[in-house]
């Protein structure tokens, strides 16, 4: 890819998905870290991103609805699971992670809190208590028969893609990736990949896992990662993880890639903008990796998994977020 030219999708990508600096400037000087819901891995304290309003509307009605049914059978594991999912989406991770160790404490023998605890700990940038939430849930999980999982925030053709099972072996490899520690990534994903019975979760799961042994340096392993990856997959929601897969194949270019991700949401732009710059980090052009990451964390979806990744990406590289 020419520089100028990845240079140009690059701010494309920004006008596209940055709804404002990280710094909300209507944010009043005596706003504190304090009031943050997590802190960056640069110590830079993060506040819920701006919903649009009718989207906010909608997460408010639902928090609403879970805190009625809470209310009424307080000792309901799921209208739990749901009150603290639903402050969740409304980027209320404090107040869902507070959830979630209730529900612990209530049931210890459900792996559903551990997973969405886990899950958000993810968020909130505490990896090593997500590693410990989740493998925990992966033993509680152990000889269970899966289940699906409901969508919170449903496709749009209302079918969940995932699993109790998929999602907890899911997060576990991404907590131990965001930690670099890519050995314990790796079974995570490889086991992953045998609850990923539908294209989403193939696709979602194949990144990571290619991802992972292209960071351990196995490119063989890698390819036949890619194999089952066909372009008339029937993607409903991973999209961008689908268009990444094909890119590594050599169907895409990341110059494409990037400018299809500028016209998308911001969660695209941290998605593919990460693939790409972990796919420059893999081929040894550090400076390209470093480039792509600094201009990724511009935009403001610091809970997306692309931007924890990037952070966490600078952050080994000992470069900071911006020149």
């Amino acid at each position: 890819m020419k520089r100028t030219s990845f240079t140009l999708v690059i701010l494309l990508l920004l006008a596209a998905g940055c709804a404002g600096a990280r710094r909300d400037a209507s944010l009043p000087p005596q706003e504190t870290a304090r009031e943050a819901e997590a802190t960056s891995l640069f110590g830079e304290p993060l506040f819920p991103p701006p919903l649009p309003e009718e989207r906010k509307r909608e997460h408010l009605a639902k928090l609403s609805e879970a805190r009625g049914r809470l209310e009424k059978t307080p000792n309901d594991p799921e209208a739990l699971i749901w009150m603290g999912r639903r402050n969740a989406y409304l980027g209320r991770y404090r107040e869902a992670i507070a959830l979630f160790t209730e529900g612990i404490e209530k049931f210890p023998d459900d792996p559903r809190f551990y997973r969405h605890r886990g899950h958000r700990y993810i968020t909130t940038r505490r990896f090593d208590e997500a590693v410990a939430d989740l493998e925990k849930a992966r033993a509680l999980i152990f000889s269970r028969p899966d289940e699906a999982e409901p969508d919170g925030i449903p496709n749009e053709r209302n079918m969940p893609t995932s699993t109790l099972n998929s999602n907890i072996w899911y997060h576990l490899g991404l907590a131990y990736y965001l930690k670099g520690d890519f050995e314990s990534a790796l079974p995570a994903y490889r086991d992953c990949l045998e609850f990923s019975k539908n294209p989403d979760m193939l696709v979602a799961t194949s990144h990571w896992l290619y991802m992972t042994l292209r960071r351990l340096g196995r490119e063989e392993e890698a390819g036949t990662v890619l194999g089952p990856i066909r372009e008339d997959l029937d993607i409903i929601e991973n999209r961008d993880y689908h268009r990444l897969l094909l890119t590594y194949q050599g169907k895409r270019s990341a110059e494409s890639l990037l400018s299809d991700a500028a016209k998308a949401g911001s969660l695209a732009n941290a998605t593919v903008g990460y693939g790409v710059g972990n796919w420059h980090l893999y081929h040894g052009r550090r400076e390209e990796a470093v480039r792509t990451f600094r201009e990724l964390l511009r935009v403001e979806q610091w809970p997306a998994f692309g931007h924890i990744a990037a952070e966490a990406d600078l952050k080994r590289l000992g470069d900071s977020p911006s020149r």
